[in-house]
């Protein structure tokens, strides 16, 4: 790896941009925060706000996470804090619990170390180089990310140019594009996030290793992929990703098995968007069931003897990929395997069905699949139809269904013929 800061000495300013001047007010005065920042002042050590919560509140979005970069050691932050624990292996951080609020404390690092190990191809598999304040800066990734604020002084310390970005809406990496993606291939999925959610444009020279970027996907460990997948699309901005990683090849990097044109899984990710904004729960369980799809009807067609059960090996295969933690994997396979009953219609058993603890999540994946098949139209609206009605009502809508023929059954003189006839058989 060539030095970082050599290749970008003129770039480097040798003093930071201390920016008082910049209105963020109380949008960054979180007291778990602040009171993290005071005891480590207290005992003699740097504190800042850093990262997301001080783009967010810049960029007039409500911070929901908040960062503390510190030259404590974290050993030396562990002890001073009861509820404190040190986490993380390829970057050792320290979560401090405050009530319910989880902060996250981080010393200062540097990204040029002998300390900090990268595999063959660039990528970073461990961290524990720590630094100055200027060296964290540098080590970062984007420029809006690489800002501090300083709640004694109210300054936000900017040595890369963060808050210039921020007014521009533009998103650029600090330093050299590929090196940065060599070392960690999800800062692309990190990208088009901030992009999704910030209305930022994402620089043309990140979008242009888009493709060799996504090749690289298979070296992320999956757990890591299914974290990413939560931020990418359970935040209000779903559509929005989904509508950008469908013009590279990210989004089958992830989901080899989706078609991300698919009208099905468009509907699914502005379905998802709407419930967040209207505070209806939701569970990625669902969206796991869409993605998914196509890959378990392909498989329950199959005539490969090797696929018992179709969404077990379509839930095995995913994890290669992006992990599925087993109950949301359930949640997707209740979600289809309901989908026969909900077009069968049994009479026997549709009371059953209304109040299977899935029936609801299979009831609105019905009508998404509604929503681009004509021939799922009609059944969607007998279920809607059905939701709706009274008991009178419903009993109409169930007669009006096909009957299924009966069985014919056999009469106990023809019966008893054929025991006859085989009995003579046997005894002759």
């Amino acid at each position: 790896m060539l030095n970082f800061f050599r290749r970008n000495k003129k770039t480097q300013p040798p003093t930071p941009k201390r920016i008082q001047d910049h209105g963020l007010g109380p949008k960054v005065r979180d007291a778990s925060a602040l009171k993290v920042i005071e005891t480590l002042n207290a005992h003699g050590y740097q504190g800042y706000l850093v990262g997301g919560c001080v783009r967010d509140a810049l960029c007039g979005v409500k911070p929901k996470d908040f960062d503390v970069a510190t030259d404590a050691p974290l050993e030396a932050v562990s002890k001073l804090f009861r509820r404190s624990r040190i986490v993380g292996r390829r970057f050792p951080i320290v979560h401090v619990r405050f009530g319910r609020d989880l902060i996250e404390v981080s010393t200062f690092r540097q990204s040029i170390s002998d300390k900090v190990v990268h595999d063959e191809r660039g990528m970073i598999l461990r961290d524990n180089a720590f630094g100055t304040l200027q060296e964290d800066a540098f080590r970062r990734d984007f420029t809006t990310n690489a800002l501090y604020y300083d709640p004694t002084t109210n300054e936000i310390i900017d040595f890369v140019g963060g808050v210039k970005d921020i007014k521009a809406k533009k998103l650029r990496f600090i330093g050299d594009t590929k090196t940065r993606l060599a070392e960690d291939p999800v800062r692309v999925l990190r990208a088009m996030r901030f992009s999704a959610k910030l209305g930022f444009e994402i620089a043309p020279d990140i979008l242009a290793q888009a493709s060799s970027t996504a090749k690289r996907m298979e070296a992320i460990p999956p757990a890591r992929l299914f974290d990413e997948f939560l931020k990418l699309f359970l935040n209000g901005y779903a559509e929005t990703v989904w509508r950008a990683m469908r013009k590279t090849p990210l989004a089958t990097a992830l989901f080899p098995c989706c078609d991300p044109h698919s009208a099905l899984v468009l509907a699914a990710m502005r379905n998802t968007d709407e419930r967040i904004r209207g505070g209806s729960s939701v569970t990625p369980g669902f969206l796991v069931a869409v993605l998914l799809w196509e890959d378990f009807k392909a498989r329950s067609t199959s005539t490969d003897v090797e696929d018992d059960d179709p969404a077990f090996a379509t839930l095995k295969n995913q994890q290669s990929y992006v992990a599925v933690p087993r109950r949301f994997g359930t949640f997707a396979r209740e979600v289809w395997l309901i989908q026969e009953r909900l077009h069968k219609r049994n009479v026997r058993s549709i009371d059953r069905l209304v109040n299977h603890k899935r029936f609801r999540a299979g009831y609105d994946f019905l009508c998404l699949q509604a929503e681009s098949d004509e021939q799922v139209r009609p059944l969607a609206q007998w279920w809607t139809a059905f939701q709706e009605a009274n008991e009178i009502e419903r009993r109409t809508l169930i007669d009006q269904l096909p009957k299924a023929p009966r069985k014919r059954r056999r009469s106990k003189g023809k019966r008893t013929n054929s025991v006859a006839a085989t009995e003579e058989t046997g005894n002759s």
